[in-house]
Order: structure tokens, then C-alpha cells, then sequence
């Protein structure tokens, strides 16, 4: 009797096994049998003999394997040819110690992780509270990131490595913006220890599982909860040693997660339906799971020491290995056949061939490692190329802070600018740059004194006048005047005004028709806010510095009242906002030192760009963004 499909499922169940899959399941079983099994070798040792949690990462280009353990202090950078040699070390020595060690925590590790792309970073996290960024694959230390008060137990880099998603015993989930170290939300949400973190690879959402396993949909857009699946996976409770892990399929369409029946279960990225399950003979709960690269296979392993290759197309295991030890984390080498493996004890090996040539390759197909980003804006570079991307009109429900209910069945239409939250390129090359903020002022500051200076010289000689550089203005405002009335912003949906009264302000937005935007309630300003924006999803204010104690301050307010803390500000230090915009689901702010920055409109940066002059002024409407900077300082005739 044929059955029924599953409820929800996008695509065809097959019924019953292709000849393919049947030949495969034969012959590798008998591989398992005959062949030689995978031979793991110590690097790191295991605290008074008993198990721990261990981390292993591939690096993207696959030269490097990076090892970890939470009953040690130390990272290893391991050469992978040296491994799969035979050796452990990173020149292929055969012995641990001559991988590149890191010993920079004082508590074991209890996760690492590997920003894609080449020259990038590693992260790691710890027992003793500790986020940590070290350059790869020298491991020179970068940073300290974050501090947590318990310890971490994950962490995720995002599709580009602009995100790190950092959780563990901690309430909430940390995102931090790589290019400068800042917290750009904290997620909250779980009611126990967040032991798995994932991006999705089209970078809409990040997938949490806890200890109790429950698993979190989170929508990077609107920084909030989408879906919620409670005890879904199974529940570990104070054991260390394993943890929930989930993962995503490289195509992004599904979330993989352990399941409580000694499965796996397969939850759709938009819905967070069940789709289909893969259940073979694994006898207990699967611990960790990684895909190939081209999404055809996944491996799984189980508190049954058992480590299982699956055919996700026929659902069928197509391959397995038996350890000594619980297999605690794996990760599939980028283009190849190979996956990587660390248990409880410290040990660790790569499986060759994991897909037996018969079958179709783990590569084959696979979707691009580094895809060329799209830029917000036409580098100068390049030549003008007609967009075929969809508009910010086709966006839906684009704001930012906390969400309205989240609707079961919604599928969100992705953008150009969801591609962009993906990260930028020119924020990695940008992160030694902004490392040093105070460099990077002095660096602006020296190049305006010194056009000054020359402006003056010019003028003492008689050569040239001495014209003035235009300065910043807000497209829309009126100059202010003590004691009436002034706009921040004007535009054809409505306007915002500031008057002020002893003291401080009094900010109003008003709507030119009145039956079609919402009433907004009138602000008291205690910034001095002297620019503002304006559109139909909210408004945006800033104000200049005027001291230590009134720093430039960016504020975001939105219309929407379904959350009371979806109104945020951010204070810039050693930096002045000279101009904002709004767009769909966006903010700029372009500041003194001649920097751009893109948040969402729940506060979290995205981008960072460095514009080529000072600014003149700025507008924004759906997806584009208008900037006139200076392209020089000011001609002899007095124009520029």
C-alpha cells in the first residue's frame, strides 16, 4: 500500500528505493564490514578520563582543521593533508604539538568557529565566559568580543562573516557585528542552554536549538521570534558532553534537527512545518549532524557511537561507521568527499571517500562558496549593469525590533537588500581599519586640517579666496530659531517639527492626509535633534555632538504599535551624524568621518562604507539611497 504523503511536503516522497540507492546500501554496507575503519588520534586530552565536549571546524578552502575540547584550554590549527597523512600536526610532523597552538582561555573551549571566506577570522567561546577572535590561520589573537556571565556553549558565523551569533548559558542569544565588535542585538527567548546556533545560508533567519530542545526560528530582519517548536529535539539536560545541534541544508530550504526518535527531522525554512524524516538504525539520540556540500547527503551521529551517511534524496543510509567513543561533532569538507571527526576523549580523524564512488559526488552541484556580493551601491569601478532583482515594493513586513505574530504560512519575497544582510565584502576589509576607532578619527581629522591649512595658506598669498566648503544640510529642513517653530523633515507623506521650550524640544509628526497615516504621539527631545526623516514605517532623528555629555545620538522610532520596545538609539562616540535617510525595511546615517552606515529598523547594523568625501546630503525611498558627498575641496573661481 502506497502512503500518504506528508502534510506540507513541497516535493515528491519516493515510495520505495532507487535501483541507485538499493546497489549503493549493498555494496557500502559490505565496505563498512570489509574496508578500513576510520582511525582517530589524540589531540587533546580528556580531563581525569572523563568525556567532553570536543569542537572540530573545517577551514573553507579545506587546508586546515581546527580542533577544541572543553576540558581543554587550547585550539589546535591542524595542516588537513597532514592528518589525512597520517600525522596530526600543521607541518605533517605526526604529532600534536607542532600544530599551531592558541592558549588564551582560561577555562576549556567549549566551541569554535570559522568566518567563510579566506584570510578570515576564528572565533571561539568558553567555559570561562570569553568570546575570542584570533586572525586565521595564524591564530594571532584579534580581540576579545564579548563576555557572557556563564559559560558559552555555540557559535555561527553568518553566509558572508559580517554576524557572529554567540549563545550558552546565558538568557539571549548575542549578534555581533564582526567589523567592529559591537553587540547588534540580543535574542531572547530560550528557557534553557542554547547549544546550537545556525544562519540560514540565504541569511533570513538564524535557527537556535536549547538543551531542552526546543528550536527557535528567528528572523534576522525583524530581530525577533518567528516560529518556536517546542521539544522537538532530544532533551540532554546538565550533560556537557553531547549537545542539541541543528543545521541547515545548503540550499537554505531546510532546517535539519535531531528528532525524538532516534531521527532526523527536516523543517521548512519559511513555515516551520515538518517536511519528511530520515529514520534508519541509529539506536539513540543523534547528537551532530553536517551536510555535504551540495545538500544530496548528511551524516549523523549518535549516542550509539554510530555515524551514518544518508542519501536524503531516497531517505536511506548509505554508509556507517562504528567508534569507540561518541562521535561529538563532525564538519564535511568543502569540495571534497571528506568529513572531519572529533569524540568525547579528544580524538579525532578524517573519514576519506565517506560516498562510495558509485553514487552521485557530495560536490557535485554544490552551490558557490564565496558568491560575489551584490553591492548596495556600483562600486567605480565597475560598469553600470541593469538590476534584475525584485524592488523594495515586493517586500513584506519589513521592520524591525519585536514582531507581530507570526503568521503560519508566511513566506517571505526576498529582495536585493535580503542579499545584502548577507554581509559586504568591504566590511572584512574594513575590520583592521575599524578596530581602531581613534586611528581612523585622527587619520579624517589630519586630512581636514590639512585643507584647511591650505586654504589658508592660499588666501595669505593672495592666490585664492577663501571659500567655504558647503556643509551637511537635511533635504527637507529649516534653519532653526530660538523660540519658534522649525522642520527637521518635510516630504509629500507629512512632517516633522521641534519647537523649543525651556530647555528642550517638542518634536510633532504630522500627516498631510490625515485619514492615511497613523497618529503619532508628539516626543519630548532632551538631544537636541536637528535632522530627522521621515516615511510611512517610521521616522528616524539625529543631533549633533555637543560634548561628552550629549554625544551624537541616532534614533529610530516606528509607526506601527504592535511593540512598545521597538523604538531604539544608538550613541556615537568620537563621531558626529551629519545627515539620515529611511528606505524599506532600512536606515542610513552618513556621519563626520565620512562613513556610511545601513542599519535594519530594529537597530542591527549591516554596513558599513566608507564614502569618497565629506557628505552634502542625503535621501532614501524603497530600495535605493541618494548621496552627494564632496569630491575635492573648493576651486580657485570659489565652486564646487
Amino acid at each position: 500500500k502506497t502512503p500518504a504523503p506528508h502534510l506540507g511536503q513541497s516535493h515528491e516522497i519516493p515510495h520505495q528505493l532507487t535501483k541507485e540507492a538499493s546497489d549503493a546500501k549493498h555494496l557500502s554496507r559490505g565496505l563498512a564490514m570489509k574496508g578500513r575503519a576510520v582511525k582517530l588520534r589524540e589531540a587533546h586530552k580528556a580531563g581525569s578520563g572523563s568525556p567532553a565536549f570536543c569542537s572540530v571546524a573545517w577551514a573553507p578552502g579545506g587546508q586546515h582543521v581546527v580542533t577544541a575540547s572543553a576540558a581543554d584550554i587550547a585550539i589546535l590549527i591542524h595542516d588537513a593533508a597532514a592528518v589525512s597523512a597520517g600525522g596530526t600536526g600543521a607541518r605533517g610532523s605526526g604529532s600534536a604539538a607542532a600544530a599551531t597552538t592558541i592558549r588564551l582561555h582560561k577555562d576549556g573551549v567549549t566551541a569554535v568557529a570559522l568566518a567563510p571566506g579566506s584570510g578570515g577570522s576564528l572565533a571561539s567561546g568558553s567555559i570561562d565566559h570569553s568570546v575570542k577572535f584570533y586572525s586565521f590561520p595564524d591564530g594571532t589573537f584579534q580581540s576579545n568580543v564579548a563576555r557572557f556571565t556563564l559559560p558559552i556553549r555555540s557559535l555561527a558565523f553568518n553566509k558572508k562573516g559580517a554576524l557572529l551569533a554567540a549563545a550558552g548559558d546565558d538568557d539571549g542569544i548575542k549578534l555581533i557585528a564582526t567589523v567592529d565588535n559591537t553587540i547588534s542585538k540580543v535574542l531572547k527567548g530560550h528557557k534553557g542552554s542554547v547549544t546550537g546556533l545556525a544562519f540560514d545560508p540565504k541569511n533570513d533567519y538564524l535557527a537556535s536549538i536549547d538543551s531542552f530542545g526546543t528550536v527557535i526560528f528567528w528572523d534576522l530582519c525583524l530581530g525577533s521570534e518567528a516560529r518556536s517548536l517546542t521539544r522537538v529535539a532530544p532533551t540532554f539536560g546538565s550533560d556537557h558532553s553531547v549537545k542539541n545541534t541543528l543545521c541547515w541544508s545548503p540550499d537554505g530550504h531546510t532546517l535539519a534537527v535531531p528528532g525524538l526518535r532516534n531521527n532526523v527531522v527536516m523543517y521548512d525554512r519559511d513555515t516551520a512545518e515538518e517536511v519528511f524524516t530520515l529514520k534508519g538504525e541509529h539506536e539513540q539520540p543523534i547528537c551532530s549532524l553536517c551536510w555535504s556540500p551540495n545538500g544530496r547527503y548528511l551524516a549523523t551521529a549518535s549516542l550509539d557511537r554510530q555515524v551514518l551517511v544518508w542519501d536524503v534524496k531516497s531517505r536511506q543510509d548509505i554508509e556507517r561507521q562504528k567508534f569507540d567513543e561518541r562521535i561529538c561533532s563532525m564538519a564535511w569538507k568543502p569540495e571534497d568527499n571528506a568529513i572531519v571527526l572529533i569524540d568525547v576523549m579528544g580524538k579525532f580523524g578524517i573519514w576519506e571517500s565517506v560516498v562510495p564512488s558509485t553514487m552521485k559526488s557530495p560536490t557535485e552541484g554544490a552551490p558557490e562558496l564565496n558568491p560575489p556580493r551584490v553591492p548596495l551601491f556600483d562600486d567605480e569601478d565597475e560598469e553600470e549593469k541593469p538590476s534584475t532583482s525584485a524592488g523594495f515594493d515586493d517586500e513584506v513586513d519589513e521592520s524591525l525590533g519585536d514582531s507581530a505574530p507570526f503568521n503560519h504560512k508566511r513566506l517571505r519575497r526576498k529582495t536585493t537588500f535580503d542579499d545584502h544582510m548577507n554581509g559586504d565584502s568591504e566590511d572584512e576589509d574594513m575590520i583592521h581599519e575599524m578596530q581602531s576607532g581613534k586611528r581612523t578619527k585622527g587619520r579624517h581629522k589630519d586630512n581636514k586640517e590639512g585643507a584647511r591649512k591650505a586654504m589658508d595658506d592660499s588666501a595669505t598669498s593672495g592666490r585664492l579666496g577663501t571659500a567655504r566648503m558647503q556643509a551637511a544640510f537635511q533635504p527637507g529642513s529649516t534653519p532653526s530659531h530660538p523660540g519658534k517653530r522649525n522642520f527637521l523633515a518635510y516630504n509629500m507623506l507629512g512632517s516633522i517639527t521641534t519647537i523649543e521650550n525651556e530647555g528642550h524640544s517638542h518634536v510633532e509628526v504630522d500627516f498631510h492626509d490625515t485619514g492615511r497615516g497613523p497618529r503619532v504621539p508628539s516626543m519630548t527631545d532632551y538631544f537636541g535633534f536637528t535632522m530627522a526623516a521621515l516615511n510611512e514605517s517610521g521616522s528616524v532623528f539625529a543631533n549633533p555632538c555637543k560634548g561628552d555629555n550629549n554625544m551624537s545620538t541616532l534614533m529610530y522610532r516606528p509607526f506601527s504599535s504592535w511593540a512598545g520596545n521597538s523604538e531604539w538609539s544608538m550613541r556615537f562616540e568620537g563621531e558626529e551624524v551629519k545627515s539620515v535617510a529611511l528606505g524599506a525595511g532600512w536606515v542610513a546615517a552618513v556621519t563626520s568621518l565620512n562613513f556610511l552606515r545601513i542599519f535594519t529598523e530594529g537597530g542591527l547594523q549591516m554596513h558599513i562604507l566608507s564614502v569618497s568625501g565629506p557628505v552634502v546630503t542625503v535621501a532614501g525611498h524603497g530600495d535605493q539611497l541618494a548621496i552627494v558627498t564632496h569630491a575635492s575641496d573648493c576651486l580657485p573661481s570659489g565652486d564646487q
